[in-house]
């Protein structure tokens, strides 16, 4: 034992004499040596791609993290010491394993797999978790196999799309054999550089790894160049088979595999398979976290702890029922203004990605600026739940509410803001109650809100009638969507960032993400229930009926021109989830006086803006009328953060000051601290 080590040990000097000599000499493994190109984890900022909104990708451009401590499984025997470290982008050959402890590790990888089966399978043979996969790939053989069969039935448009692809592969291959000879060649898809997935130098500088980039892409412009030209596709099947393209191009991306992607050659022979160990590992753990289902980790949970260092905006629990806890914030001003302010978050998430930290709370700054803040907690529900539907969203959620703070602070009259899905249940309440003449909130916020969905943006793939059978069917058992079903789809709407980003850092590198607090609010999902879920995936997205004025509810037909006060309709340029288009077009079904505003970014961070460090900007102009894009046009654009621009709308509306309120003021005991008690339960 003795002598294998020490024979390790020399042969390992053997190799980094020789590696230093070749460095010396300006040479690595035959080739010339390359510096080490700085890489993606090594800055302060993370892949942009405007999240594009998925906004959380926007937000990750100005994340910094410290990176969270990798899990380690117990070592099969003592590791051997770690092979040298090449340069970034050198020859995958001068990066030399210890073949022994390779094969070692190989022994880890298949227990460390089996653990990985074993989580996949548990849940499936206790009917804990049943596969409901089916349903989706049903879906996109259909959606793929409509536009198989246009190419298809005609046998010259079948030649001629054999031909497209056939001819460049053809150009490629040429390229390729004169650049091995030694010929400089200009590439058939140029490098782009804004693509992270080939940011390392070998795929330009490799003719192998070139050849796999400039294959991959030509293959996927002429899959989606098959969908766009199908003219037989309505719009929702075109949407569906290229959503299904961006999916497969995602996932079969080379990036994604250790076989033809540099980096991961270089780091698993560097690791010499330690790292494919560690990611099995954690791979197993997520699984496991899922119940059979991969419960993807984007960030390093651990380092945050509601109450603790997210969501510390100091307030209390002042109303709680079945449905909802109510937060009032405490005063930091010695005068506030009068009228209260409701605010009204989506229920697929949870409140504070409005006060993630001080430096970004928008509840913080509102509190700070004189304001009397009042914020819906929804309950994470159970199958106690599956019938509360609309109707109690409002009743038991926002008219609860509004009859606790006018205890609290004797106001009648409220303002308030409704965020995207919180929103739509926001206008849907205005329309009621002004069709019964209830005037209890004077003026309403709205932040990336659909009440059109005429345009719904990307997720209308998921909103054809076929796919809410599906999804009703699923709710039916239990009562409820379970929050990573709605994670996910929000993932799969930017695949490359939001899944395989983290597919390759997690499981291949053996990189445990950085803990980063809008990807830990991200994954920290909520359930909604069967009958809300269900009135609003239909009544919305199916027939848009909030728009046509033909939504029911309570037996009370809704109109939203008979809504009159005064409105601020916030969008953002870049969301894929309530397009600004979308957001515009609902805006001018409103009665009264609207403020339409278009912020820089997408759904989260063109809402997240603060003054104090602003990133986007915003644009300003008429009321909401005509076209879209003419509103556009005529905007003005303004520099900074749109939250004073708001304020100053506010204050218009409500002037008058009185002194500060404590939370409960007396009237109602309080519950307990803020954020409270239902925000922390988890899916």
């Amino acid at each position: 034992m003795a002598q294998t080590k020490g024979a390790e040990g020399a042969e390992r000097k053997t190799r980094a004499a020789r590696a230093g000599v070749a460095r010396k000499a300006g040479t690595v493994g035959g080739a010339p040596a390359k510096a080490r190109p700085k890489k993606v984890s090594d800055d302060a900022e993370m892949t942009p791609a405007a999240a594009a909104h998925a906004e959380i990708i926007e937000a990750l451009t100005a994340a910094k993290a410290q990176p969270s401590e990798t899990p380690k499984p117990k070592p099969a025997a003592a590791p051997a010491p770690a092979s040298p470290q090449p340069a970034g982008g050198e020859p995958i050959a001068a990066t030399i394993p210890n073949f022994e402890r390779l094969a070692q590790n190989a022994t880890r990888m298949i227990e460390e797999g089996s653990r990985v089966m074993a989580a996949y399978m548990r849940p499936l043979e206790s009917g804990e978790n049943p596969n409901n996969a089916t349903n989706e790939i049903a879906d996109a053989i259909r959606s793929l196999g409509k536009v198989a069969e246009y190419w298809l039935k005609d046998p010259a448009r079948t030649l001629e799309a054999q031909a497209a692809i056939s001819s460049k592969f053809v150009d490629l291959w040429g390229k390729t054999l004169r650049r091995m000879t030694g010929e400089t060649v200009e590439p058939v898809v140029p490098y782009d550089s804004r693509d992270k997935r080939f940011s390392d130098p070998q795929w330009r500088e490799s003719p192998v790894f070139d050849f796999i980039r400039q294959a991959y892409a030509m293959t996927v412009d002429w899959a989606n160049d098959l969908v766009a030209r199908d003219d037989e596709l309505d719009p929702l099947a075109r949407a569906k088979a290229s959503f299904y393209v961006r999916q497969a191009a995602s996932a079969l991306s080379p990036s994604n595999f250790i076989g033809t992607n540099p980096e991961l050659l270089r780091t698993t022979f560097k690791e010499e398979g330690e790292n494919l160990v560690r990611g099995l590992h954690m791979l197993a753990e997520d699984i496991e976290a899922g119940k059979g289902v991969l419960r993807l980790r984007q960030s390093d949970s651990t380092k945050f702890r509601l109450g603790e260092n997210m969501a510390i905006t100091p307030g209390k629990v002042v109303w709680r029922n079945d449905l909802i806890e109510l937060l009032q914030y405490a005063p930091t001003t010695e005068k506030v203004y009068k009228r209260p302010l409701l605010i009204t978050p989506p229920w697929i998430n949870k409140f504070y990605i409005l006060d993630l930290n001080p430096e970004k709370s928008f509840i913080k700054w509102c509190v700070d600026q004189g304001l009397t803040v009042f914020v819906i907690s929804w309950v994470n529900p159970d199958s106690r739940h599956r019938n509360k539907g609309f109707d109690a969203y409002m009743r038991e959620g926002i008219f609860e509410a509004l009859e606790a703070i006018e205890t609290i602070t004797g106001e009648r009259q409220v303002s308030t803001i409704g965020y995207c899905v919180g929103g739509t249940l926001m206008a849907v309440t205005l329309a009621y109650m002004a069709a019964i003449g209830d005037d209890r909130i004077a003026s309403t916020t709205f932040f990336t809100t659909q009440v059109d969905f005429t345009d719904p943006g990307e997720l209308k793939v998921f909103t054809d009638d076929a796919t809410i059978r599906n999804v009703e069917s699923d709710m039916a058992s239990t009562g409820y969507l379970d929050g990573s079903r709605m994670a996910n789809a929000f993932n799969m709407l930017r695949p490359t960032d939001l899944i395989w980003s983290y597919v390759v850092n997690n499981y291949i590198k053996g990189q445990a993400p950085m803990a980063f607090d809008l990807l830990t609010w991200n994954s920290d999902s909520t359930r909604m229930t069967q009958a809300n879920h269900s009135f609003y995936l239909r009544e919305c997205y199916l027939k848009n009926s909030l728009a046509k004025g033909e939504m029911m509810v309570d037996g009370v037909r809704l109109d939203l021109r008979k809504v009159t006060i005064p409105i601020y309709d916030l969008a953002a340029r870049e969301d894929h989830i309530a397009p600004a288009k979308s957001a515009f077009n609902g805006a001018k079904l409103f009665g009264g006086p609207v403020r339409y505003v278009m912020a820089g970014s997408g759904h989260i961070a063109g809402v997240v803006n603060p003054p104090y460090k602003p990133k986007y900007q915003y644009w300003t102009g008429a009321r909401p009328e005509g076209a879209f894009e003419d509103w556009v046009k005529a905007a003005t654009e303004r520099p900074g953060s749109w939250w004073p621009n708001w304020l100053e709308w506010m204050k218009a509306n409500a002037p008058e000051m009185v002194p500060a309120r404590e939370p409960g003021g007396g009237k109602l005991p309080v519950l307990g601290d803020a954020p409270g008690e239902y925000v922390k339960a988890r899916c």
